[in-house]
């Protein structure tokens, strides 16, 4: 052992000796600002934590309970739950049962006795976080008495800490604590109503908002409903009382609330949100609670709910734009407002300022107008298209304005514009915007305009047609290239966004600059690597895939490689949860997004052809499984939203249209499984074999009927393309077929088509059919043969069915042919009555048997 160790291990002893001091002076270097002495403390600390974990944490936790100096206790609080939280360091295992049950009485005891407020929070921190982890298996069951008992006591401190560990355990593990419903009940009642303190009731509201969001039953939710007017008497109590601190969170906290479970408000709706608008025009007020009471009104809106008064509301915010901090409230409310009450209600008040601010002489008037005509355009469409001409040259004129921030909002309206009230404003004025927006990117002493200049291409292009946009390619191309040239970054990844946009809008005609254009997308893919390139990475990545679907596989070929290479190394990489590359890939839980990538990656599959690898197909599959499992989650959940009490027509028209966005979800992975069974064919089945129990549920009669037809087309590509592969797999799937051949709906019906039945065909005809493997496919592919027969007889040519015939003696199919024989029409006949003998060979068959009837057909006629 060398002397730095022995060194090491004698300072270690020490700190864990007999003597107190040592230990708190390692803790006093912990906090230390000298780099070296908290380097060394860390170091010994460390050495603690790995060979004495006992020693460590009972000593924090004397510390906590005994001494004297204000910050050892408070560092003692966050080094515990630093090495009691789940992760790689958590030293609760591997503790001792007695260190364990001291451990849990002194942090008990220290939450009773400790008088600092500041530290208290640390206690509640430090005892919520152990208690995550080890009461769900009942490892502390001193502590829910505990906080029941400092709920109801007379002390405020108690009752505070108490409700502080329940709001942090209703987030970590609330199902735990919804045995306790009834008792939770009782004193979220008690104290919101009665306490007259304000530390207490905010801790209340915290601690019920949280119970109330872990609670998945609607019925559960509803047992809370008489809180909510004592919920928002905290709230008005705190702002008469002059404590706007206090007040500001719990609208931040009741803001949370209706984020999440905004039907809680519902029954209550008009009471809660009247007293939100008074605060937010109550001039004495600090602006941030006003902001707030906005904030919440506008998040009711958002969930489609009724708010009287808003309109009042927003007129007073827009008034004050560009004046005060105000006007970003209004900026960012304005289209969440217009898309709830419309265009009736908003633009005539529009109408009436907006060119009063623009004829105005300060340039932040003309700045505000033109924000307010691009926030409004969403929910006003409408409306707004009927003086189409005089928005158009309004925001037009406003690009030559002298001040820089004034072009940039001209440039922002038109961009919004572009896409809420195209494609009437691309196929009427494209002629003056383009060349507009082409003027504007060279602007370079404000990158900011030529950057935004760029990203309303992108909104232009969205709704334009290849005939319109074709014309100005060469222009809008050459100029959005010197963009991707230049080194400010916002510039570049406005160029990318408007480079992709224009791609997908121009298709084929975008082939010409595709030579040009890769080489730059390339080298951003690969070199943009760190942090401050990330987003630049992700609109690169959107790029490359527009452009080569735009110009087809041929041309994308010989770089479809490389960039598949490159993304499947992102996607195995341990990406940080806010990369935005992320959002390009199939981690967006939003069904639309989710729809949409899905079908730009099949797109991408359908070009690259075989040139994917065996790893980079594994991928796609495991995502296609998560996509699978989160969707399904999303409709449970959607189920349980339709068992609500206060479930209404409203409600169920969102849900229809959510599930209808979840089978388009369903549908993009049948195609990317198609695309998938298509190109690689029976080297495929063993993937495809661990997708089985995420596909066969969709063949069940409580799904949608685009589910039930997803899953027979994708059989169905299985079965045409995989041939004798396949036929493991009839035995599964054919009774399904069956029930499929009845269903009620005539679109799952109608895929028995000659196509899908030549797959049962070829079952019948192969040469081991009747093998022991085989036999129960080959019975199975029959006795489909005989229900189509007697049920979908116009699925079936005449010469189909004699075929069939031929190469089967089985009996059900034989009896089951018997009403399809005997309708005698023309067709089954054949030219001539060609059939005839065949027919009466048939009932001959059937009535007397097949030697029988064999036998009288082969004697000679007379």
């Amino acid at each position: 052992m060398d002397e730095s160790t022995q060194l090491q291990q004698a300072q270690l002893a020490a700190v864990l000796g007999g003597d107190p001091s040592q230990f708190e002076t390692l803790i006093s270097s912990l906090m230390s600002s000298s780099n070296e002495t908290r380097s060394q403390a860390e170091l010994i600390f460390n050495l603690a934590k790995q060979h004495d974990p006992n020693s460590l944490c009972l000593k924090l936790a004397h510390l906590l309970q005994f001494c004297p100096h204000l910050d050892a206790r408070a560092m003692s609080a966050v080094l515990l739950r630093k090495l009691l939280t789940r992760d790689d360091s958590y030293l609760w295992p591997r503790l001792s049962p007695q260190t364990q049950s001291s451990l849990k009485s002194i942090l008990l005891a220290c939450l009773q006795q400790e008088s600092v407020k500041s530290n208290t929070k640390k206690l509640c921190d430090t005892v919520s976080e152990l208690a995550s982890g080890i009461l769900p298996d009942n490892g502390w069951p001193e502590l829910l008495p505990f906080m029941f008992q400092c709920v109801t006591s007379d002390s405020d401190k108690l009752q505070e800490s108490a409700f502080l560990i329940f709001a942090q355990l209703s987030q970590y593990i609330g199902e735990s604590l919804i045995p306790f419903i009834k008792e939770l009940h009782g004193v979220f009642l008690q104290r919101l109503g009665s306490s007259t303190n304000f530390d207490v009731k905010i801790a209340a509201l915290n601690a019920v908002i949280n119970f109330i969001q872990c609670l998945d039953n609607s019925s559960d939710r509803d047992r809370f409903q008489d809180l909510l007017p004592s919920m928002i008497r905290t709230l008005t109590e705190a702002l008469n009382n002059g404590n706007e601190a206090t007040a500001q969170e719990a609208l931040e906290l009741l803001i949370e609330l209706a984020g999440t479970e905004p039907r809680f408000l519902r029954r209550q709706l008009v009471d809660v949100v009247g007293s939100m608008l008074q605060i937010a025009e109550a001039e004495s007020l600090e602006e941030g609670t006003r902001h707030l009471a906005i904030e919440f009104v506008i998040t009711l809106a958002e969930a489609r709910e009724r708010a009287p008064g808003m309109m009042r509301n927003a007129e007073n915010e827009d008034e004050d734009a560009g004046e005060t901090s105000n006007y970003s409230v209004g900026q960012e409310c304005l289209d969440r407002l217009a898309i709830s009450l419309g265009g009736n209600t908003i633009v005539p008040v529009a109408s009436e300022q907006l060119p009063a601010y623009l004829a105005a002489p300060e340039w932040q008037k003309h700045h505000a107008a033109l924000i307010a005509l691009a926030q409004i355009a969403e929910g006003c469409s409408k409306v707004m298209l009927k003086t189409l001409e005089q928005v158009v040259t309004m925001v037009l004129n406003s690009f030559y304005d002298p001040h820089p921030r004034v072009r940039w909002a001209a440039i922002n309206a038109i961009g919004q514009l572009s896409t809420d009230l195209g494609p009437d404003l691309q196929n009427q004025y494209h002629q003056r915007v383009l060349p507009a927006l082409a003027a504007a990117m060279d602007d370079f002493q404000n990158p900011r305009v030529q950057a935004h200049a760029a990203s309303a291409v992108l909104n232009f292009s969205e709704n334009c047609t290849p005939e319109i946009l074709t014309p100005y390619l060469d222009g809008v191309v050459s100029k959005l290239l010197v963009l991707l040239q230049n080194g400010k970054q916002m510039v570049q990844e406005g160029a990318l966004t408007a480079l992709a946009s224009v791609a997908d809008s121009s298709q084929e005609h975008f082939q010409k600059y595709y030579d040009a254009v890769m080489p730059y997308l390339k080298t951003i893919l690969v070199n943009a690597n760190d942090k401050a390139n990330r987003m630049l990475r992700a609109k690169s990545m959107e790029c490359i895939s527009l452009v080569g679907m735009a110009v087809g596989k041929e041309k994308f070929r010989d770089d479809a490689k490389q960039v598949m290479d490159v993304l499947m190394s992102l996607q195995v990489s341990q990406m940080e949860s806010d990369d935005p590359t992320t959002s390009y890939m199939l981690q967006e839980p939003d069904t639309e997004i989710c729809a949409s990538m899905l079908d730009a990656l099949n797109e991408c599959l359908q070009i690259s052809g075989v040139l994917v690898d065996e790893s980079q197909v594994r991928s796609i599959v495991d995502e296609i499984k998560l996509v699978i499992t989160a969707s399904s989650s999303r409709k449970r959940e959607r189920a349980e939203r339709a068992k609500a009490e206060d479930f209404d027509a409203e409600e169920g028209e969102l849900i229809k249209e959510e599930n209808e966005q979840e089978e388009e979800v369903f549908d993009q992975v049948g195609e990317i499984l198609g695309t998938l069974i298509k190109t690689f064919k029976a080297s495929f089945l063993p993937l495809f074999d661990e997708l089985s129990s995420y596909l066969t549920p969709m063949w069940g009669k409580d799904k949608t009927t685009e589910e039930r037809r997803i899953a027979i087309c994708i059989f169905d590509d299985v079965a045409e393309q995989c041939r004798e592969a396949a036929l493991k797999y009839y035995d599964t799937y054919l009774p399904f077929l069956l029930e499929a051949c009845n269903d009620e709906n005539p679109d799952v019906r109608q895929l028995f088509s000659p196509e899908a039945l030549s797959r049962l065909n070829v079952v019948i005809q192969h040469p081991n059919a009747k093998q022991p493997d085989n036999v129960m496919a080959y019975d199975n592919a029959v006795s489909a043969l005989g229900k189509i027969c007697q049920f979908h007889r116009d699925s079936i040519d005449s010469a189909q069915f004699w075929v069939w015939y031929a190469f089967t003696d089985c009996q059900p199919l034989r009896m089951n042919s018997l009403p399809y024989i005997y309708r005698s029409d023309r067709e089954l006949l054949g030219p001539n009555n060609q059939y005839l003998p065949k027919i009466v060979s048939v009932f001959a068959e059937v009535l007397c048997g097949k030697d029988l009837a064999t036998d009288r057909n082969s004697r000679p006629n007379g």
